[in-house]
Order: C-alpha cells, then sequence, then structure tokens
C-alpha cells in the first residue's frame, strides 16, 4: 500500500468519525498501557476492526500484535505492527496538508525508532521535503534511518542533528515520535510559523511537547477529545494548569470540515484511534 492511499483512506475515516458513522468505544489499556485493545465499527458497512497490541519500550519491536478487520462477506487479519506504523503515519500527513504551509519543505524528525520512517514518508507525500534533519539520543540509529531512505528521497538533503532545539530551529515541520517523558525541545527554539506533530506520548506521564507551545499555538488539533484527555499527557498537563482551554481544542474530523486558519505555531497531537486500523485494515482487505 502507498502512504498516499493510507492518507486518503484515514482522510475519509475522520471525516466519517465526525459525521458520527463509527462506534468508536473507549481504548482498554491493561498493565500501565503494556497491552492495548482498540475497536472501531463502521455502521455503513456494518464492518469492525479490532487490534490487540502489545508495547514495550525496550524491545525490538517496540509493538506486537494482532489486527482482525470483520465485515458481511468475511474476514481479514494481519499483523500490527506495519498497519500501525502506516496508519500513525497516514494521520500525521492528514494534520500536515491540513495546517502546514504549502510551501513548507523542511522537516525535523525527533526520534528514530519504528515509527519515524513512516513519518517522514507522510509528511513527505504531502509536502514534498527539501530538507530533513533527524535527532535520536542515538545518533547511529538517526544515521541508520537516513542511509534507509536515500533511495526513496533522492532529492532531499538530510543531516543529523546532536540536539533537539538546534533539530527545530529552522524547520517548517517538526515531527516528534519518541517515549519521551519530559519536552522535547524548548518552544523558543521554533520559528514563528512552524506546524508540530506529536505521535509518540500515549500515557498521562508522557510528554513531548512544551507546555508554553500548546499555551500559545494558533490552534491545537488532537485526533479525539475523550483520547487525547486520557491518554495525552501534555495535553492533560496543559488543560489541567490552565495554560490550554479545553474548548479551544479541535478534533481532526471537525477540522477538516472546517479548516482552521494557518496563523502562528500549529500544533497536532495524536494518540491514535481505531477508526485509523479501521481505515488501513479495510484497504488492505
Amino acid at each position: 500500500m502507498t502512504m498516499p492511499a493510507a492518507i486518503e483512506a484515514v482522510r475519509e475515516a475522520f471525516v466519517g468519525l465526525a459525521a458520527e458513522e463509527f462506534e468508536l468505544p473507549a481504548r482498554q489499556a491493561f498493565s500501565d498501557s503494556r497491552s492495548l485493545v482498540m475497536a472501531a465499527h463502521h455502521l455503513p458497512t456494518r464492518s469492525t476492526a479490532v487490534k490487540v497490541i502489545s508495547i514495550e519500550i525496550e524491545r525490538d519491536p517496540v509493538i506486537t500484535g494482532t489486527v482482525v478487520y470483520s465485515h458481511p462477506d468475511g474476514q481479514f487479519v494481519t499483523e500490527a505492527v506495519s498497519l500501525t506504523s502506516l496508519r500513525t503515519g497516514a494521520v500525521v500527513g492528514v494534520a500536515t496538508d491540513l495546517l502546514a504551509d504549502e510551501d513548507a519543505s523542511h522537516l525535523a524528525l525527533l526520534g528514530a525508532g519504528g515509527q519515524a520512517a513512516d513519518q517522514i514518508r507522510a509528511v513527505h507525500a504531502v509536502r514534498p521535503l527539501k530538507t530533513l534533519v533527524v535527532y535520536n539520543r542515538n545518533v547511529k540509529k538517526a544515521e541508520a534511518l537516513l542511509e534507509d531512505l536515500k533511495d526513496e528521497l533522492p532529492d532531499t538533503v538530510m543531516d543529523v542533528a546532536t540536539d533537539a532545539d538546534e533539530a527545530v530551529e529552522r524547520a517548517d515541520i517538526v515531527c516528534c515520535a519518541t517515549a519521551s517523558t519530559v519536552p522535547l525541545f524548548r518552544c523558543g527554539s521554533l520559528k514563528e510559523r512552524v506546524h508540530v506533530n506529536a505521535i509518540g506520548s500515549y500515557r498521562p506521564v508522557m510528554r513531548e511537547l512544551p507546555e508554553e507551545l500548546l499555551a500559545t499555538a494558533g490552534v491545537v488539533v488532537v485526533d479525539q477529545v475523550e483520547a487525547a484527555l486520557s491518554e495525552a499527557g501534555e495535553i492533560i498537563r496543559a488543560v489541567q494548569s490552565g495554560v490550554l482551554r479545553l474548548e479551544s481544542l479541535v478534533e481532526l474530523g471537525a477540522a477538516l470540515g472546517n479548516p482552521p486558519l494557518r496563523e502562528g505555531r500549529t500544533v497536532f497531537k495524536s494518540v491514535g484511534v481505531a477508526v485509523q486500523d479501521w481505515a488501513v485494515a479495510r484497504l488492505l482487505a
């Protein structure tokens, strides 16, 4: 499956979510979110996707699991690692296409783990990259990532940064894909006009974004408000401290129907919802 196809499928799924086409129960988390069960049912097609995954940060691969896509004519089963990476990249592609400037071409990626390559592919699909800078605490992992992608991005200037603030300071688009529990960079290191995606944190104790960014951003878009308030550490902390008003959060499906202004700094925070799994599993099936 191509990344553009996945992006379009995920875009349509979020439009459908906003139109109340899905039954989407809250994600079930066990063992301090090391085991997750996610499900989405699409009412118009009577199809359902269920994903069961195990997450161990110190393991390679970090994510293991299975996705079952069930529809009136049968059932399709696939492994969850590639699908999760693809659908997570795809939603970043949707958000970046919505919120980044049309001429944005410089990406800073923080994190070089299993999600990293599809983050780059997704951004490149909607905003062709002239420059790519990767920061990772393990420099060799960042170098290996760029080596793996050099044939896919022959016209992109690539570099490895040794400091996160240095990595983001010239970027038009920033993607965060780490398991950090503290903000990765200072808000002041960003350009005045930049779009930031954050997909790494999925537990209340995890944070990638500085609180100042959430307090001052022109718009903060989330995949689903309910999911963000239960799992996104930076959103939970900012709302509780009062620097981010709950009513100012915009869900991605609603934003696609009524695009916000691309002014100042824009943020997309995703913890991942099952409609993304449904969208990609349906295409694979």
